[in-house]
């Protein structure tokens, strides 16, 4: 993208505790560095400049799907949108995959930031994790 500002956003991964094991998800695995290289890679030819940061400074209790959605936050100043989970982006997950839903919320912001509701909306996919959807 020579010569053309490149739009930033930023994937926030909160710490977890883990309370129902079947929702555990790895963040720190191979599988998702690889996974977020190539969202990276993908999102910075369309002329996104993704940056993936950990904030172990806050920590989300992990009981369903939902939580899960929401220990994951995407900012984009350029469109207006910070700190939203991944829940109050998508709405309701298809498959329940993380690394899926991660990849379409980036999207969406980066694409259609006009598709999502504003923070002050309540989203039934929120379970107290303090985003104010």
């Amino acid at each position: 993208m020579a010569g053309k500002r490149l739009k930033e956003m930023t994937i926030m991964i909160l710490a977890q505790e883990h309370i129902r094991k079947e929702w555990y998800f790895d963040f720190d695995a191979e599988v998702f560095r690889h996974f977020c290289e190539n969202l990276s890679r993908d999102m910075k030819r369309l002329g996104v400049l993704l940056n993936i940061v950990h904030n172990r400074d806050t920590t989300i209790k992990i009981t369903s799907y939902a939580d899960l959605l929401n220990s994951v936050r995407i900012s984009s100043p350029d469109d207006g949108h910070a700190n939203q989970c991944v829940g109050h982006i998508i709405g309701k997950s298809e498959h329940l995959d993380i690394m899926d839903d991660i990849g379409t919320a980036v999207r969406r912001v980066a694409f259609a930031p006009e598709t999502i509701a504003p923070s002050s909306e309540f989203r039934k996919v929120c379970h107290n994790c303090g985003c104010g959807c």
